[in-house]
């Protein structure tokens, strides 16, 4: 959920960039996010550089950097610690396997890991909030992919 909230409370940023700060209660209700916990992940992402922040009446959050700077990799392994969809394929969060050295499988979730942090750390937030919002009809078109059950 921290990945979520803060990729809410960016993507509103990036959408206010240059346009002066946003406040939290804002950023809470724009986003559906409880204030209490956006107000923890904000100073997380600001202690990063990402966003800033003014205090007093007019105040409230703003992006640090550009937003051709800030790519999501960045966010996801922020949050979520790494990229890599099993422990045995990851740098960061590695954990050994007892079936490492004959494991089939194990080369299908490395190709994820590498093809999923390829695309992540060349979405920028820039080039992400220009693109269009996924519609359902492309999440549940099975002809894109090789079976059901997705």
């Amino acid at each position: 959920m921290r990945t979520d909230y803060a990729l809410r409370a960016l993507f509103t940023l990036v959408e206010a960039y240059g346009r002066g700060p946003i406040p939290i209660r804002e950023l809470a209700r724009r986003n559906d996010v409880p204030k209490r916990f956006l107000e923890h992940i904000m100073l997380d992402l600001k202690n990063l550089g990402w966003v800033d922040s003014l205090p007093g009446k007019a105040g409230g959050y703003f992006l640090a950097r550009q937003p051709t700077e800030i790519m999501m990799g960045e966010v996801v392994r922020c949050f979520d610690g790494y990229l890599a969809p099993i422990a045995c394929v990851s740098v960061t969060g590695y954990k050994r396997c007892t079936q490492e050295s004959f494991c089939r499988f194990r080369r299908v979730f490395l190709d994820i890991r590498n093809h999923v942090t390829r695309v992540m750390d060349r979405a920028s937030l820039a080039t992400v909030f220009a693109g269009a919002p996924v519609r359902d009809s492309e999440v549940a078109n099975v002809d894109c992919i090789d079976g059901g059950g997705i």
